[in-house]
């Protein structure tokens, strides 16, 4: 009878949470731009119907990868372009930072996390600079951070004043020119007496951006190895060569205080998913944590022949470009099928685009160089000269899926993927993405976020945007939601696991006064943290009081017992088989 009592108590307080408050959206028209919906009332979680047109089952005992979080590239010109921003219109760098990297909970922003930077130029540089270009010093005493521009530590120590949780990524162009067979850091290969050295190099790097205050979360070895370009810094490298110098590098680090810093492998397209990083982790696997993969050749795919081939390594995704003048909605439809959500689909840790900032010309860039040509590489955001600035498509699509991993509290972890399909007649309308995201203390129930993009808009022939009509699955329980063509972002809470049959109980309750009133996200956290101290006080009285009673009497004054607890009226209801 007891174990009967706690099962309905526990169920009334699992539905009652299980409600979704919080929706983000953003949609085809651009009527709503990764807009916070805030409903007057909840999505509740209710005993299973009839499913919609898409029926959507979250399985949160599938787990899969943790989640490192989304973001761009700091290049030289991102940070020239903000850093000319603070000078022009201070007012309006900071909204731009807050709106783009705020990891607070319930407030109005991404919290975009990852960055991605250059050591030394790129083909988005004033110019070409190593951090020593002092030729044939191999010991690197000439090493100096203070090469890179000023501009760009002060704008990344801005960003990480606004949020602490970045993570910087260092990435190398090009090894300084003397090293390479080239002489210069456009285009050629580093030659093979300088690969013992090149180490060093990477791990001054490293302890250049320490000593400026800026954690480094991972390093690479070299971007895009399979590139020579004679216009900008590149240089070919060979899955060996970069094995030897990895192996070098994570000795170096671990002997230096900094074996927390990952060592990432490849960052070149995913053409060559199954060659070249396979080649690379079986030369020298113990050495990296993983690989990235760009999108400019081969298919999202691709990204299943290398995890295929070393389940345990991790995989990033760390670069695209979208292109000026392409369609809006078109791009966002791209992106979330193949970066945001397919991407992270294929065991992706992180998902990024190339530069965070430029003009509306996609400049400036290195002088001379041919990257990015005909209309340009657009940015996350374009910043205009007179201190106004605009979000891109690249921002927004991205934008829907980092709300639904940065933590939850301050300091919390970030999301892991949970098990996700779709069914129904209209299930290839939806394409949808699920997490869990863990909280700081073990009494507070996590969030189960979804992403969900609906591209039923039948653009190939006429264009007809439908709604679709769908159902949420999740534990035994089932919720409804129409979503519009665009793309959504909701979330609820649960306990880590049900415990509970919940095909032979049904409990439902209505929201609190304190839910119903609350009008923003921190209001309404606040309203589930009460209702949650509701459900524990009545737990504690109705153990001490109601135990003797026959089994309908009991039910009836437990229900009774919660209302008097709580504004929420109580209804419960059993099967005979729960009685029996």
């Amino acid at each position: 009878m007891r174990g009967l009592l706690l099962s309905i108590l526990f169920a009334a307080r699992l539905v009652q949470s299980q409600q979704i408050w919080d929706i983000w959206q953003t949609t085809w028209d651009r009527s709503k731009l990764f807009t916070s919906l805030a409903p007057s009332s909840p999505i509740n979680f209710v005993n299973p119907g009839a499913i919609g047109s898409a029926d959507i089952v979250v399985d949160d005992s599938s787990q899969f990868q943790m989640i490192d979080g989304f973001g761009g590239s700091l290049t030289d010109s991102a940070a020239l372009t903000l850093s000319n921003l603070k000078a022009t219109n201070a007012a309006n760098y900071w909204s731009l930072l807050g709106y783009t990297f705020s990891p607070t909970d319930g407030v109005n922003a991404a919290g975009l996390n990852f960055i991605r930077v250059p050591i030394g130029a790129s083909d988005f540089s004033p110019s070409l600079y190593s951090l020593d270009d002092t030729s044939g010093d191999t010991s690197f005493s000439q090493f100096n951070i203070d090469r890179s521009p000023s501009y760009l530590f002060s704008v990344l120590a801005d960003i990480r004043s606004i949020n602490s949780l970045v993570k910087v990524y260092l990435v190398p162009w090009s090894p300084p020119g003397w090293m390479k067979d080239s002489g210069t850091m456009n285009g050629g290969s580093l030659q093979s007496q300088y690969v013992s050295a090149y180490p060093t190099y990477l791990l001054k790097a490293v302890q250049g951006f320490q000593n400026k205050g800026i954690p480094v979360y991972a390093i690479s070895i070299q971007n895009e190895p399979q590139n020579n370009d004679p216009t900008y810094p590149t240089c070919t490298m060979t899955p060996a060569v970069e094995g030897q110098i990895g192996n070098g590098l994570r000795s170096l680090l671990n002997n230096n205080g900094l074996s927390g810093v990952k060592v990432v492998g490849y960052e070149h397209n995913w053409d060559d998913a199954g060659a070249y990083p396979v080649t690379l982790m079986q030369d020298a696997g113990n050495s990296f944590a993983g690989v990235a993969f760009h999108c400019y050749a081969g298919a999202v795919s691709d990204q299943d022949s290398f995890h295929n081939a070393f389940p345990s390594k991790e995989i990033y995704f760390t670069e695209c470009a979208g292109t000026i003048g392409s369609d809006w909605w078109g791009d966002i439809k791209w992106y979330m099928d193949n970066l945001w959500i397919g991407s992270l689909e294929r065991n992706s840790r992180s998902g990024l685009m190339w530069n965070i900032a430029l003009d509306g010309n996609g400049n400036p860039k290195l002088p001379g160089s041919d990257s990015c040509g005909g209309p340009g590489c657009r940015p996350l955001v374009t910043v205009n000269s007179d201190g106004s600035y605009s979000f891109n498509q690249e921002f927004y699509s991205m934008a829907q899926a980092s709300k639904a991993v940065i933590p939850k509290d301050p300091d919390g972890p970030f999301a892991q993927r949970i098990g996700v399909s779709v069914g129904g007649s209209l299930n290839w309308s939806l394409r949808v993405i699920a997490f869990v995201t863990r909280r700081v203390s073990s009494s507070d129930w996590p969030r189960y976020s979804i992403v969900v993009l609906n591209w039923d808009d039948n653009a190939a022939v006429s264009w007809d945007p439908v709604p679709v009509d769908a159902t949420i699955e999740f534990r035994g329980m089932q919720a409804q939601y129409t979503f519009p063509v665009g793309v959504t972002t909701l979330w609820w809470f649960a306990p880590a696991t049900s415990g509970l049959d919940v095909n032979h109980l049904n409990v439902t309750a209505s929201a609190s006064q304190a839910s119903k009133n609350a009008t923003s996200s921190n209001t309404r956290s606040q309203a589930k943290s009460t209702e949650t101290s509701i459900f524990t006080n009545t737990t504690a009285h109705t153990q001490t009081t109601l135990t003797a009673k026959p089994t309908s009497t009991l039910i009836a004054t437990t229900a009774r017992n919660i209302s008097s607890y709580s504004s929420a009226p109580i209804s419960v209801s059993l099967n005979a088989s729960t009685l029996a």
